[in-house]
């Protein structure tokens, strides 16, 4: 019996070492896992400071991308313009006809030229009016230049008939 209570003694020793081991094996596991952890949230982190770092000095691809995206479109409206520009130069140097309708025709500038001589018009009839003299030719005079007044008032459009 003595030789089974030294087995069991020798077993219990053993037992208690294995626990042990198992612990320090636990506490090691546990260790690695925090560490691990920690790593990785310190990985993380520096991924973060790097993308903002990227994003704010413009050496990121995706900024980089943004940035010649904006580029491009800045340069296509660039383009539009300094075409839009030319044609219109073209159109009214008469390289190029307006197909549109808009423009004016020899009928319509002839109209224009002559609706404009309705301000000669009434300057020479205020001349005539000053020339004839006496307070009636002045108060006509007067009367003339508000009428001009009035009428300058009216749109362009409108057709006017002087009244004699």
């Amino acid at each position: 019996m003595t030789d089974l209570e030294t087995q069991h003694a020798t077993l219990q020793g053993e037992e208690e070492k294995l626990t042990l081991a198992a612990q320090r094996l636990q506490a090691k596991v546990d260790a690695f896992r925090t560490k691990k952890e920690t790593i990785k949230a310190t990985y993380t982190a520096a991924q973060a400071q790097t993308r903002i770092g990227e994003a704010f000095s413009g050496i990121s691809e995706e900024m980089g991308d943004v940035g010649m995206a904006i580029q491009r479109a800045e340069d296509k409206t660039a383009q539009l313009q300094a075409r839009a520009g030319a044609i219109d130069e073209l159109l009214a140097s008469g390289a190029l006809d307006d197909q549109s309708g808009m423009h004016k025709d020899d009928i319509q500038a002839e109209l224009d030229r002559l609706s404009g001589g309705t301000d000669v018009e009434l300057e020479l009839q205020r001349m005539k009016a000053e020339l004839a003299g006496g307070p009636s030719g002045g108060q006509q005079a007067i009367e003339g230049g508000n009428g001009q007044q009035q009428q300058s008032q009216q749109p362009q459009d409108t057709p006017r008939f002087d009244k004699q």
